[in-house]
């Protein structure tokens, strides 16, 4: 009997509680009207497809083929090799990205230099996933706090 009399005490501290930590880590969703919600499926629509360096088309792609091909569903025409693609836009802080901003990385022997891009998917609570085109998986998506992504992440620019 005391002890119920204790839960009954707290019940609305733990539904305030519950409540307050499903919303914080609910995502948040991109309206469907929007351009970066064009620019994101576009890019899902590829998902699958391998990679090949230079490549342009469904048969194969290379990662700043990607960013060219989902930006260009918006009418927005990028240009085609990711260290181009990465002086445009504004720079933004990780804490800052959403959905459809791109990622840029330095995957060569150069640190500071961009040789690969993504398109950001979802940002939940600074956990942040992107979809590129993988040397090995083809266009996939993975999250940035990867080990080996964050090791070789840049910076964040918004185009949108």
């Amino acid at each position: 009997m005391k002890g119920q009399k204790v839960f009954l005490k707290f019940l609305p501290v733990f539904f305030l509680f519950g409540l307050f930590f499903f919303q914080s880590c609910r995502s948040k969703k991109i309206p469907k009207d929007s351009p970066a919600f064009t620019v994101v499926e576009t890019a899902k629509s590829y998902r699958g497809t391998p990679y090949r360096y230079g490549g342009t088309t469904r048969a194969g792609m290379d990662c700043s083929a990607l960013v060219y091909h989902s930006y260009y569903a918006v009418g927005i025409n990028l240009p085609r090799m990711s260290a181009d693609q990465s002086k445009l836009g504004q720079k933004i802080n990780l804490n800052q990205v959403r959905p459809g901003d791109l990622l840029f990385f330095a995957t060569g022997k150069r640190k500071n230099q961009v040789t690969h891009s993504g398109i950001v998917t979802e940002s939940v609570k600074g956990d942040i996933r992107f979809i590129h085109a993988s040397t090995s998986l083809g266009v996939t998506e993975d999250y940035l706090s990867s080990r080996y992504w964050s090791g070789v992440f840049l910076f964040a620019k918004r185009i949108l």
